[in-house]
C-alpha cells in the first residue's frame, strides 16, 4: 500500500512553524544542535549548557517525512516531555529551526552556539592556510 503524500496545507503549516521563531520559549524548552541520527526518528543532540552534555530526543510524527534534519542544524526540545516515563530519551523535538538568521535575533538564542562564519574565521586565524599550495612530497627531502 503506497504511503500518502503530505497535504499542501500541512506542509504550509510546518513551513510557517519552523521559519517563524516564537516570541519566547516556554519553560523546559531549549535550543539544541543536532549531532547525528541515532535511528528510528531518534536524534543525538548537543545542549547549550556549560558541560556540553548530549541528550537523545525523538522526532514527533508531525515532522516525519516532511522536514529534513541535518547534522549541525538546530531544533527546539521539550525536556519535560518524557519525565513521567523511564527511558533514555531526554526530550521531544517540538520545533525545527529553519531560517536561522531570524531565530538568532531572538533573546533566548544560546550564546554557546556562535554563527558558523565566526567559527570558520577563528579556525583560519589559528592555523596557516594551505589553499593553492602543493602537498608535501618526498622530493622536498632530497
Amino acid at each position: 500500500m503506497p504511503r500518502a503524500a503530505a497535504s499542501r496545507r500541512a506542509l504550509t503549516a510546518i513551513d510557517a512553524l519552523t521559519t517563524t521563531p516564537p516570541d519566547t520559549l516556554p519553560p523546559g524548552h531549549i535550543i539544541c544542535r543536532i549531532i547525528t541520527s541515532a535511528g528510528n526518528n531518534i536524534y543525538r543532540l548537543l545542549t547549550p549548557t556549560d558541560a556540553k552534555t548530549e541528550i537523545l530526543a525523538e522526532l514527533p510524527t508531525m515532522f516525519r517525512g516532511k522536514v529534513w534534519l541535518k547534522r549541525g542544524g538546530y531544533v527546539v526540545v521539550d525536556t519535560g516531555a518524557f519525565e513521567e516515563r523511564e527511558n533514555k530519551l531526554g526530550g521531544e523535538i517540538v520545533n525545527v529551526v529553519r531560517g536561522e538568521r531570524e531565530w538568532r535575533k531572538e533573546g533566548y538564542w544560546p550564546k554557546q552556539f556562535p554563527k558558523e562564519e565566526e567559527l570558520e574565521d577563528s579556525e583560519e586565524s589559528e592555523e596557516e592556510s594551505t589553499v593553492g599550495k602543493m602537498p608535501p612530497g618526498s622530493d622536498d627531502e632530497e
